[in-house]
């Protein structure tokens, strides 16, 4: 059966459903005809998010993409970041593989090293007396830090919009506080922002993840678009059953998401809570997600819990819906057709889906590809897949264990929470390395303990060693729990009402 009779088939069943309940197909789908209009647009003229400043390595290169550009951020021996094109103008390698040598990058190919503004400073080939060769440089991309996150401007023409730096209020409200976590993805950007901009999937796709998603609360919801521009959209939505949008959502070119509410207090005072989405697209099928919720009136339960723990939670979120999303990537790239032909979207629950892919459109012919509601371009080269990546991943692996070696943990794959998650975050890397610390040294603590229980002759003492044996294994699997959690997949086990 081809896909045109399938969606005609299902169109069909949502109006004979539509018309048993006295409700037109027109006020149950997002209508797929309307057709928004071109504006100019230029991918490169944005600020990017890198990367939270906070885990960028300070003794180390950092490979970094964005679309198809490969970039390499580090900081100096002054502090600052610095970010340039990822390739040596020697002989192409990339140097994210470098070494920091007293604030300078080298390439450790060939050992050029520079600084600053892409300056060559130091060729351990040149003949005594012989200057470097002007073309000896690098080509320099500008980058910001702002409210914990370094941004890039793309354009090596125009000059940086610092206007365009994105600025997020609640983020800069006194008492505020949130959890950071970065999070890199094997599908693409635009399809990573449709799924966080999506509500109707959360008490279906991640029921009984948190406190608040249950299956059974999954119902239609009521949207209200306020705006639309040339740099995305914003409006309110809810649940139908509470009759009101209190959530406020807000989309702003060129990946920046922000769900925002207010809510007043039993004293009376205004709190805010935010869920900020940053989605870098970092090469095809693939994308980097700065994720940040953050409030001023946190609960005091989520003060008990390790920060860690609240990172893993977020990880098993995505692990849910990554099956799903990777296959949707790849049905987008294979249709090679818009949207509209290949969804069926609801007003109930699919809304800023609608607009998101709208908005593509509007703005589509001014990116590297896109997936719009009425439009698609596809890339014009295919992805090259890295089968040695580079800089901090390439560190990761080869160092524990050796790259391409044993333990799955540290096989570099995206699918993989290691690679996603912990090796871009110094907390949940450290945290990982002490409970790995702490298991070695319980299971020495243990033989030993073991040992001597079985060469004295006391009863007392016997039993004293034997105790403190089973609260090292005891220590011993906790640890090795805490490792899991940190390290291991979810497994999505179906439950049934």
């Amino acid at each position: 059966m081809s896909c045109n009779i399938v969606r005609a088939v299902a169109e069909d069943a949502t109006a004979a459903v539509a018309t048993e309940n006295n409700i037109s197909q027109e006020d149950v789908l997002v209508d797929p005809s309307k057709v928004a209009e071109v504006v100019d647009y230029d991918w490169t003229e944005e600020w990017y998010p890198l990367y939270l400043s906070k885990n960028v390595p300070d003794d180390a290169p950092l490979g970094l993409t964005v679309f198809h550009k490969q970039l390499v951020l580090y900081r100096d021996a002054a502090g600052e970041f610095r970010c340039y094109e990822d390739r040596c103008p020697h002989r192409l390698a990339k140097l994210s593989e470098g070494q920091l040598v007293d604030g300078r990058l080298e390439c450790l190919y060939h050992g050029w090293q520079f600084e600053g503004d892409g300056k060559c400073v130091k060729i351990p080939q040149l003949p005594s007396g012989a200057k470097i060769p002007k073309q000896a440089c690098l080509k320099t991309y500008e980058v910001r830090e702002c409210q914990g996150v370094v941004w890039v401007w793309m354009s090596l023409t125009t000059p940086p919009n610092a206007k365009k730096i994105p600025w997020f209020e609640n983020f800069a409200r006194p008492g505020f506080q949130d959890i950071s976590t970065t999070h890199e993805l094997p599908y693409d950007h635009s399809i990573l922002l449709e799924n966080l901009m999506d509500p109707a999937h959360i008490p279906i796709s991640h029921d009984r993840t948190d406190w608040t998603a249950k299956r059974e609360d999954a119902q239609p919801l009521l949207f209200e678009v306020t705006e639309r521009t040339a740099r995305g959209f914003a409006g309110w939505w809810g649940k139908e059953s509470d009759k009101s949008t209190p959530n406020f959502l807000r989309f702003e070119a060129p990946c920046n998401l922000q769900n925002n509410r207010e809510i007043v207090d039993e004293k009376g005072v205004k709190q805010y809570f935010s869920g900020l989405f940053l989605c870098r697209p970092s090469g095809q099928g693939k994308s980097m997600l700065i994720v940040r919720f953050g409030t001023t009136k946190r609960s005091p339960i989520a003060k008990l819990f390790p920060t860690w723990y609240f990172h893993q939670n977020a990880s098993k979120v995505f692990e849910q819906d990554m099956g799903f999303l990777s296959s949707q990537n790849e049905t987008l790239m294979k249709e090679n057709v818009p949207t509209k032909e290949l969804y069926l979207n609801l007003k109930s629950s699919d809304t800023w889906v609608a607009e998101y892919r709208k908005w593509m459109d509007k703005v589509g012919h001014g990116m590297p590809y896109h997936f719009g509601h009425s439009t698609v371009s596809l890339p014009e080269i295919p992805a090259v897949v890295e089968h040695a990546p580079a800089g901090l991943v390439a560190g990761i692996s080869a160092s524990s264990p050796a790259k391409g070696g044993l333990a799955s943990m540290h096989a570099p794959n995206l699918a993989n929470r290691y690679f996603r998650h912990v090796i871009h975050c110094k907390e949940c890397s450290g945290v990982v390395k002490a409970f790995q610390t702490w298991k070695s040294a319980l299971s020495v603590v243990a033989l030993l303990s073991t040992g001597f229980a079985i060469l004295v002759s006391g009863r007392q003492w016997k039993a004293l060693f034997l105790v403190t044996t089973a609260l090292c294994l005891l220590g011993v699997y906790a640890c090795s729990a805490a490792i899991g959690l940190n390290t291991t997949n979810f497994i999505r086990t179906h439950r049934r009402l």
